[in-house]
């Protein structure tokens, strides 16, 4: 290793097994090589085996690996702050023991700061086993990005590329106080004194991983250091910023992610005293900092929430999150081309949200598309005609008292009867009944067509068209039916796509003909 080598990893290790081997290999395999890169790895605690792997890379490049011991602690804050204090590379960055780097990740992060002397380079993450991970942000390679106009304030954890000329002028460090949420504030505050941010979109630098022993660094976090890490980073934001919409972009995500986290239906399983304390909390923190201009930025749900939180009481609260829990589809009130979820606080003065925050058309417009025929059968009605009658489901019970004004199923130019009624276990069933005679009409003067079965919906004043599909491909007989004085055979059937399909054909002679000469080898074999 050089005196002085381009860049300090710190990585903060505690029961890292297996993924820490590969993240230690990532990194001696990086092509900057070994002679400018710096490890430092401490262990806190581990009883896994973590800490001789960690040994045991050292043994093999003492000149690029420095190893710590700490006791255990309460997360990553103070190993990583005790990382830096051993740090001596021009760049720092953080990469945590279950995820890897690319090949070429620190040559081309070194390269991309040098070149535009940048002090922060966030670079291009990748999800693994299922991890989610920012994806916006990467959308393009950026020589300099504003923090508050842009997706940075959503992408917040210190798996950044740090300037440690930076980190050392302004002392930067971990809050050790903050068990899970500790990142946030240190890499706002590196970019709120940094020269230059930039991002690299180019390449695959970081691949996070998401365990498959769920054993991540935030696993088992409570509510208590939950409910801490959010009144934290509000308050952090407020003080560090002036009121304004360079305030509000942090306060968005925050209220946003950590404040709504905090407001999920699994808040009805805490004890009285633990709702009461969130409740509490929360109720500070909307009332004093959740401005008009900010909430209206936040999506529906979380501002539903956060207005109950602010304006209204414990029960309150309760109330709306056993709606929010309720199984199935919810019930939906319907006026004129509008479609609304009456949740607490639906035209209630107290609350003072907009009709808007209740309007689920666009999630209506799919859950009504969501119908399956499940069986089909020919039957006579009591007027006399024929029909081909289909049973379909769909999940949604409540659908039933919408009116069947937002469903119609359609061959061709024959439209169906439709009635729905509800049901406790299959949802909504609808049974559609297909007019033989218009299906005739339909196939047009040759006789001859094939009729797809087309569900059109009206939601929120738009009309969406589909088909009906089938499950377990359910079947009807084909029928001769004569109409007039001609012969149609009428098939049911079901294509390559699970759709259904009517297929209308003239019986002519022509056509008898032809089938028999088709028969006919078969049967003399």
């Amino acid at each position: 290793m050089s005196p002085v080598p381009d860049v300090s990893v710190i990585v903060a290790v505690h029961n890292s097994l297996p993924h820490l081997t590969e993240c230690l290999t990532s990194l001696v395999e990086q092509s900057i090589g070994r002679e400018r890169l710096q490890v430092v790895a401490v262990d806190a605690g581990s009883t896994d085996g973590s800490g001789a792997e960690l040994d045991r890379f050292a043994a093999l490049h003492p000149r690029t690996f420095t190893v710590l011991r700490q006791e255990p602690g309460r997360g990553p804050a103070a190993p990583n702050n005790r990382g830096l204090e051993c740090a001596t590379g021009r760049y720092i960055f953080f990469v945590c023991p279950d995820d890897h780097l690319g090949p070429q990740a620190l040559e081309r992060l070194v390269d991309a700061a040098d070149r535009w002397e940048s002090d922060v380079v966030a670079a291009r993450m990748v999800g693994v086993n299922g991890r989610q991970v920012p994806t916006k942000l990467f959308e393009s390679t950026q020589r300099d990005v504003d923090f508050f106009a842009g997706t940075l304030p959503w992408a917040l954890s210190g798996i950044r590329f740090f300037r440690r000329a930076l980190i050392e002028r302004h002392r930067l460090r971990f809050p050790e106080d903050m068990r899970t949420g500790s990142d946030q504030p240190f890499t706002i505050e590196a970019c709120l004194q940094a020269h230059r941010i930039s991002v690299l979109g180019d390449y695959d630098y970081y691949y996070a991983v998401k365990r498959d022993d769920r054993r991540q660094a935030t696993a088992g976090v409570g509510w208590d250091e939950r409910l801490r890490c959010a009144q934290r980073l509000v308050e952090f934001d407020v003080v560090r910023l002036d009121p304004g919409p360079r305030r509000d972009a942090l306060l968005q995500r925050h209220f946003g992610t950590e404040v709504a986290k905090l407001l999920r239906t699994d808040f009805l399983d805490l004890d009285v005293a633990a709702q009461r304390q969130i409740h509490a909390v929360l109720q500070k923190l909307t009332t004093q900092y959740l401005g008009a201009a900010l909430e209206t930025r936040l999506p529906h749900g979380v501002r539903q929430r956060l207005a109950v939180v602010r304006h209204g009481n414990l029960e309150d609260l309760r109330v709306l999150l056993r709606q929010l829990a309720e199984p199935g589809k919810p019930r939906v009130v319907v006026e004129g081309d509008r479609w609304y979820r009456p949740l607490l606080g639906f035209r209630d003065e107290r609350f003072g949200l907009p009709e808007a925050c209740y309007d689920i058309s666009g999630q209506a417009a799919v859950w009504v598309r969501r119908f399956t025929a499940i069986a089909m059968n020919w039957r006579t009605t009591d007027d006399g005609e024929l029909v081909l009658s289909v049973n379909a489901r769909n999940p949604w019970r409540h659908l039933a008292a919408v009116g069947p004004e937002a469903v119609r199923i359609t061959a061709g130019d024959a439209t169906a009867v439709v009635r729905m009624l509800a049901d406790e276990v299959a949802g909504t069933v609808a049974f559609v009944d297909l007019p033989v005679a218009a299906l005739i009409d339909a196939a047009g003067p040759e006789g001859r067509k094939q009729l797809p079965v087309r569900l059109h919906t009206y939601v929120g004043g738009e009309e969406r068209v589909g088909y009906l599909k089938l499950k377990g491909r359910p079947s009807a007989p084909r029928r001769m039916i004569r109409r007039g004085a001609r012969v149609y055979l009428v098939t049911p059937y079901t294509n390559n796509k699970g759709r259904l399909v009517i297929a209308i054909a003239a019986v002519t002679p022509r056509r008898l003909a032809a089938r028999l000469r088709r028969m006919l080898p078969a049967a003399g074999r």
